[in-house]
């Protein structure tokens, strides 16, 4: 306690204070403008999105229409059993689809492409089948028996290509 009376201390207390004051309000005011500029920069850069849709929104909901409709799967009644598998993907993003099957038993593969060019569909059952399907909402299908506990679907657009494309997988029943 007797160091905190001592004239030099508390002279040196003082200013380490101030200092501290001075410095604190030197790192807020250079907060502020660093932040306020960069709000105005970014404002700049990116414009807000537009929120009434696009063309291509609407194009593409119709497509998915023609996809869901061709495959069936608008309104899956699955009381038979049969419905395993299905779902809808831009050309751009491919499918890539990884589903879970019951060993030895027989399936249908359906895929659709609705747009515009072709896509390279690529099946592994137990061994790799490729073709190339038109995008014209045609669905092709392919017959797999004795499957794997798992079958590989890839599908990817081709140079140009654009639309949706879908897949659905039902079992067969009494098929082995």
């Amino acid at each position: 306690m007797a160091l905190l009376g001592n004239q030099v201390m508390t002279h040196g207390l003082r200013h380490s204070r101030h200092g501290a004051v001075l410095l604190a309000s030197i790192l807020s005011a250079a907060l502020v403008v660093g932040c306020s500029g960069d709000h105005e920069d970014r404002e700049a850069k990116d414009p807000k999105p537009s929120t009434t849709p696009s063309a291509t929104s609407d194009q593409t909901e119709a497509l998915e229409k023609k996809v869901e409709e061709a495959l069936g799967i608008a309104d899956v009644d699955d009381t038979n059993g049969q419905f395993v598998e299905s779902g809808l993907e831009r050309v751009s993003d491919g499918i890539h689809a990884r589903s879970a099957l019951t060993n030895g038993k027989s399936y249908t593969l359906a895929v659709v492409c609705a747009g515009v060019g072709k896509v390279r569909l690529a099946v592994t059952a137990k061994r790799p089948v490729r073709q190339t399907v038109e995008c014209n909402s045609v669905p092709v299908r392919q017959r797999i028996t004795n499957a794997p506990d798992q079958l590989v679907t890839d599908v990817e657009g081709l140079e140009g290509s654009t639309g949706v494309i879908g897949w659905r997988i039902d079992e067969l029943r009494g098929v082995p």
